[in-house]
């Protein structure tokens, strides 16, 4: 089974699912847009409309969807509109785009799921009046445009570049992440 997700850069997302136990392939990519075949510099331009995505095949026999949609937003702010940390734009923009009625149901159920974990926390964890809700856009899966080669397990061939030392080491070192990930499986050789 695939799903696909946006939510900020695709090199972060990536590398998450890829240490997951049942993701057998992990694809970064362009999707929710108007221009067909899109370029990493087009998108991010903001002015094509597509998302920074990735493309998630698992097996649902080791992972179920609404874990790896958990994980998922465990994994991301999906209280802020069009942006990522540093990253702004639509083009980061948090969504997950379903293939049919099944993955519909179980990305609306996550994001109830989200509401409660997430959407109602003050800033903080403390401020009061903070809470801000779950932005996070459920749409239908139109063209999947495969990222650049040089996107592809971007994390694991550029380990020691400063994006991954600021950006993805401390995502995939967070609390939310990692024990969401220990208990779906971790990948033998994550």
């Amino acid at each position: 089974r695939n799903v696909t997700f946006g939510g900020g850069c695709f090199w972060c997302t990536e590398a998450i699912f890829l240490q997951l136990e049942g993701v057998d392939r992990v694809v970064s990519g362009y999707a929710g847009g108007s221009v067909a075949n899109p370029t990493y510099r087009q998108v991010v331009s903001g002015k094509t409309g597509h998302a920074e995505v990735v493309r998630v095949r698992y097996d649902a026999s080791k992972c179920s969807l609404g874990d790896i949609l958990d994980l998922f937003f465990a994994s991301h702010d999906p209280t802020t509109l069009n942006r990522q940390g540093a990253d702004v734009g639509t083009q980061y923009r948090s969504v997950v785009f379903y293939e049919d009625e099944e993955q519909e149901e179980a990305a609306k159920a996550a994001v109830g799921r989200a509401e409660e974990e997430y959407g109602r926390e003050p800033w903080f964890g403390f401020v009061p009046g903070t809470a801000r809700g779950v932005v996070t856009e459920v749409a239908p899966m139109g063209d999947f445009w495969e990222a650049e080669n040089y996107h592809q397990d971007y994390y694991n061939n550029n380990k020691n570049a400063p994006y991954c030392y600021l950006n993805i080491v401390p995502k995939l070192q967070s609390f939310k992440v990692r024990s969401k990930i220990d208990d779906m499986g971790r990948a033998p050789d994550a």
